[in-house]
C-alpha cells in the first residue's frame, strides 16, 4: 500500500511540474514564433506615425501590417487616427505588400472566388451574395490590385488571425467605421 501511495505522489508530483513546465515551453514557442514575426492570433496595438509609411497624408492613408495584424487609418488632415484589429492572408504567397489605392467602395459585396481559390478548392460556390454566409462581410473597400480588398467579416474568430487568402479582414463594426472615413483614391499600404 506504501509503494502504490508513492507512485501516486510521484506520478502527481511529475504531472503537477509538467503542467506548470507547459505553460513556459508554450510561452517560449510563441515568444520565439513571435520573433519570427508570426504571431498567435492576437494583433499588436501600438499607435504608428503615418510619417514612417507614406510621403503624405493625401486622400487619407490606411495602413495594413500583417505582422502585428492591426490596420490604422489617418485622415487626409490628420485629426482622425484609428487603430483595429484584424485578419492577415494565412500564408506569405497570399500576402502582397506594398502601395495600393482605394478604387472601390461596396455596401453589400458579392462575393467570387478567385481563380486560384477555386483551384486549390474547386468546391466553392462560384457566387455568394450579400448576406450572413458571405465572406465579405458587410463592407468591402476594393484595391487597384485585382482580387485584393479590405473587408468585413461574419466569422469573427478570423480576426487577429493568420486566415484569410490574401485580403486583409475587419470586424464588420470595424470595417463600418474604415468605410465612412476613406473615400475612392485613399492610399493603402500593407506591409
Amino acid at each position: 500500500m506504501t509503494t502504490i501511495n508513492r507512485r501516486r505522489t510521484i506520478l502527481g508530483a511529475a504531472a503537477g511540474i509538467a503542467a506548470f513546465s507547459a505553460p513556459t515551453i508554450m510561452h517560449a514557442s510563441d515568444r520565439a514564433q513571435e520573433e519570427a514575426g508570426a504571431r498567435q492570433n492576437i494583433s499588436s496595438f501600438r499607435t504608428l506615425d503615418w510619417r514612417d509609411h507614406f510621403p503624405s497624408l493625401r486622400n487619407g492613408a490606411i495602413l495594413a501590417d500583417t505582422v502585428s495584424r492591426a490596420v490604422h487609418f489617418w485622415s487626409e488632415d490628420g485629426s482622425i487616427y484609428r487603430l483595429w484589429p484584424s485578419s492577415v492572408p494565412i500564408s506569405e504567397e497570399l500576402t502582397r505588400r506594398g502601395i495600393t489605392e482605394v478604387v472601390r467602395k461596396v455596401v453589400g459585396p458579392t462575393w467570387r472566388p478567385t481563380p486560384s481559390m477555386r483551384e486549390r478548392d474547386p468546391t466553392l460556390p462560384a457566387v455568394v451574395e450579400p448576406g450572413p454566409r458571405n465572406p465579405l462581410g458587410t463592407h468591402a473597400l476594393y484595391l487597384s490590385w485585382q482580387y485584393y480588398r479590405v473587408h468585413g467579416t461574419h466569422d469573427t474568430r478570423k480576426i487577429g488571425r493568420r486566415s484569410s487568402d490574401g485580403c486583409i479582414g475587419l470586424y464588420n463594426e470595424d470595417i463600418a467605421e474604415l468605410f465612412a472615413l476613406a473615400k475612392i483614391g485613399t492610399q493603402v499600404r500593407l506591409i
